[in-house]
């Protein structure tokens, strides 16, 4: 096994941890030992882990983290960037001091995390982070930017759309706003009255939720919508319908509707983090940061991602 050397002490690891699943009073930092790396498998030295939705949701309870495959005890945070530090034997294309990102479902919160990156699968992998992407950022791409990728694939955009994107201003809309621009499609996004700079920012036209939400985007868009993604509910899919959108092109990734179809991030395209990557690169995609906190800070942190109402992503350092 290979190692990188003149590193912190590794044989400890502070982890997120929880003893009992709920909300964020739950989480707790222990110290842990430290995972090493077995064949075919690399360890990772953890600098950066994004929060999402997903994380205190499949946490909450014993049922659907069960759904997830959790047990107690159980981690915590799935999207991670780092810097390999061991290399187990028969792994090829990784090397002690790359830098790379990707998933480790519900693990990431850790000092080090160990990942299968022959396994390829949105809860255990590891990609190269390409120069000019910070670890912060590349913490950020791995269940937001798979899910963003795999709507957009569902209603499949190009130049002569107008999509209505549900829900814009969130870790997943600010990704799905600037994903649908590049196809050169305009793009209306729902938001609060104190979201509409930012989602200008984005590239989106901005137009209240609520009642009325369709009247408001007819008279915003009068030559008609083609396309809707909704990424907080069903208020979107029910405005898409009432403005003619066929149920085909409408797509949900965080709830059910008869008809509809639905997208998971775990289905999203080969390729599509490393193509997330290399837009970051290219400065072709941006992602806002909301706000970075501390390990010690994880409660804080996951309370105001849990809001819902946060403008971008939220990001712990380690």
């Amino acid at each position: 096994m290979q190692e990188q050397r003149d590193q912190s002490p590794t044989d400890s690891s502070r982890a997120v941890r929880l003893e009992s699943f709920g909300g964020p009073e739950v989480l707790d930092i222990r110290d842990i030992p430290a995972p090493q790396a077995s064949p075919g498998q690399v360890r990772v030295r953890v600098t950066a882990a994004g929060l999402n939705p997903m994380d205190w949701f499949m946490t909450a309870d014993a049922d659907t983290a069960a759904r997830f495959g959790l047990s107690l005890p159980a981690g915590f945070g799935t999207d991670y960037a780092g810097v390999v530090d061991q290399v187990g034997d028969g792994v090829t294309g990784f090397a002690p001091g790359d830098r790379v990102f990707g998933g480790a479902l519900s693990r990431a919160v850790a000092d080090f995390v160990v990942i299968e990156p022959a396994e390829g699968t949105a809860a255990n992998e590891a990609h190269h982070t390409p120069g000019g992407v910070d670890d912060r950022t590349a913490a950020t791409l791995t269940i937001a930017g798979r899910t963003a990728s795999a709507a957009l694939a569902v209603v499949d955009l190009g130049p002569d759309d107008t999509v209505l994107i549900g829900g814009a201003a969130g870790g997943v809309g600010v990704f799905a706003v600037q994903l649908a621009r590049i196809t050169g499609a305009r793009v209306i996004g729902t938001g609060s009255a104190t979201s509409a700079g930012f989602l200008r920012d984005l590239g989106a036209e901005p137009v209240a939720y609520g009642d009325g939400l369709a009247d408001r985007v007819r008279t915003l868009a009068p030559s008609g919508v083609t396309a809707a993604i909704d990424l907080h509910g069903t208020e979107t899919v029910h405005a898409a319908r009432e403005l003619g959108v066929p149920d085909g092109r409408i797509c949900t990734i965080a709830a059910q509707v008869d008809g509809v179809p639905a997208a998971n991030g775990a289905n999203a395209a080969p390729g599509t983090l490393e193509g997330l990557a290399r837009l970051v690169a290219a400065g072709q995609l941006r992602v806002p940061l909301a706000a970075s906190f501390p390990i010690e800070q994880i409660r804080r942190a996951v309370e105001l991602q849990a809001d819902r109402h946060v403008k971008g992503k939220v990001v712990i350092d380690l």
